[in-house]
């Protein structure tokens, strides 16, 4: 199934463009920062690894003597290996001390291009087994809760990621969490190409070669996932063999947390300074919740269960706008004084969507499913990211509109003909308001809106055959007519219908016009 983002600008709408493009020297769409969390699966079930201990003779009641041993041999292996290497092992007391920060300063000071930086050591609550007596069974059980326990962070300077680290956990059910930076990545492979590029921090405040450092980062998703971080595993958890024979299963991959930006280049400081206020002012007094389920791709407010919050925070790189939903946000900063920069964070997958066969039956029937967390679904996160940092700069790109609504809806008041076919003009603020307001209910922004789908909000639930196909017909003729004006396009392939890019400053327009009250009106006209 075809996308309905346009791939030539990468994230970035048409509308914005020919409103900016002048002040812009060239954007970049990409992951920012990715967590991938590595488990033992089979670990996190207590019945199941006390049947795994006792495969290997250990039994219950000596838990804790096999687990302390089994931790002090990791910790003796990474302080062994840090000890070859000639690098630091430092203890991090105070959660607010910066480990990337103290890291960078220590490969800036040792000009370390590649290879281990330094092992850091912490305290930090994590899930992990204890054995506690059951007074039912009379027995004594593994318990996995919520503990504290001693995690290493192993920083490296890779040669095809740039700085990355590794925590390992050091007590059953030791887990690993590995964290890239997408942005870092762009820095070593623009490095191999001879680009030239000013970095500062996580973004790049110029680029030679924008249109070739984009084909860089899309190259990030033909990455295999599973041998990249395996390879980071053994380099920093040598002992997890034993780990995987105890599980008889390999780490199994997911991404718990993925960020991705998309960077337009101002020209210089003052341009963006003249513009951010706007968009800033925009963004917090105009954005409803409706908006910003919209923006990621989800219901409007009558459907959706959850919480919505929007909060504006200075931060040492600039002022940014953060919008959330349910674990998941979106964000807009000015960093470096040049970069706008507008980013999708996904820590909650499932509300999304992916094409595919279930996981039952891999060569089976593709279907819309809900996405999952592991990364043979990291290329579609990229794809609902990209979609949702599109809709919310179409949103910005409206912000100093100075044209008058009439002259911008006149045409669709018209009649037009297509291919011969003559078709009314639109009644934006009565015939036509309810047909405007359904197509764009947020829920259809990713994946498009079906005939019947349209039916079901414009004329309810029926069971009438005879209704129903006079229904569908006269969807079927509403469509053809959104289509004529240009409001509508169909997904090839498929029977969904999606807003265009022109379609969707328009419709909002209209529909923020018609539930405008008197006094918002008159303040406006005075």
């Amino acid at each position: 199934m075809k996308t309905t983002n346009s791939t030539d600008t990468h994230g970035v709408p048409e509308a914005f463009l020919s409103k900016f493009g002048q002040q812009i020297t060239g954007y970049i769409s990409g992951f920012d920062r990715v967590r991938f969390h590595g488990t033992l699966r089979m670990l996190f079930q207590p019945e199941i690894f006390e049947c795994c201990l006792a495969r290997q003779g250990v039994l219950v009641k000596n838990f804790k003597a096999h687990a302390l041993a089994l931790t002090a041999r990791v910790k003796k292996v990474a302080i062994e290996a840090a000890a070859a290497a000639g690098r630091p092992w430092h203890y991090v007391r105070h959660s607010a001390e910066s480990k990337e920060d103290f890291v960078r300063e220590i490969a800036r000071r040792d000009r370390i291009k590649e290879g281990l930086i330094a092992v850091l050591s912490a305290v930090e609550p994590c899930w992990s087994y204890t054995v506690r007596g059951n007074r039912e069974t009379k027995r004594l059980d593994l318990v996995l809760e919520s503990k504290r326990c001693t995690h290493l962070y192993h920083y490296f300077q890779h040669a095809q990621c740039g700085l990355l680290h590794v925590r390992v956990q050091t007590w059953y059910p030791f887990t690993v969490d590995i964290c890239l930076n997408g942005r870092e990545w762009l820095a070593r492979q623009m490095d191999r190409e001879g680009l030239r590029y000013d970095q500062r921090g996580n973004c790049f405040v110029r680029l030679s070669d924008p249109v070739r450092a984009q084909q860089l980062l899309d190259a990030q998703l033909h990455t295999d996932w599973p041998k990249l971080l395996g390879t980071l595993l053994d380099q920093a958890h040598p002992l997890h063999p034993e780990l995987t024979d105890l599980s008889c299963q390999p780490y199994y991959w997911s991404a718990s947390q993925t960020e991705y930006a998309t960077d337009l280049l101002f020209r210089n400081a003052d341009q963006l300074a003249e513009l951010y206020p706007l968009w800033l002012h925009h963004g917090i007094r105009t954005f409803n919740s409706a908006d910003v389920l919209r923006f990621l791709g989800r219901p409007q407010p009558n459907k959706f269960r959850g919480d919505i919050a929007s909060t504006l925070k200075r931060r040492p790189e600039g002022v940014r706008l953060k919008h959330m939903v349910n674990g998941n946000s979106l964000k807009m900063y000015d960093k470096e004084g040049r970069i706008l920069r507008v980013e999708t964070t996904i820590v909650n997958p499932k509300p999304f969507r992916v094409y595919r066969s279930s996981e039952a039956q891999p060569g089976g029937k593709k279907q819309w499913r809900y996405l999952r967390r592991g990364v043979a679904d990291l290329w579609r996160r990229a794809q609902v990211s990209r979609a949702a940092n599109t809709r919310y700069l179409s949103a910005l790109a409206s912000t100093t509109e100075k044209t008058p609504l009439h002259t911008v809806v006149r045409p669709l008041c018209r009649p037009v003909t297509v291919d011969h076919q003559r078709y009314r003009a639109l009644n934006p603020w009565a015939q036509d308001a309810d047909l405007l307001e359904a197509i764009s209910n947020g829920e259809f922004a990713l994946n498009g809106l079906r005939n019947r789908d349209l039916r079901h909000r414009l004329f309810g639930v029926c069971h009438d055959r005879t209704a129903l196909r006079r229904q569908a017909a006269a969807i079927t003729r509403k469509l053809a007519l959104l289509r004529a004006h240009g409001l509508i396009k169909k997904i090839t392939g498929t029977h969904r219908w999606v807003v265009t890019e022109h379609g969707r400053p328009l419709i909002t327009a209209l529909l923020t016009a018609r539930q405008a009250n008197l006094d918002q009106l008159t303040q406006i006209a005075a």
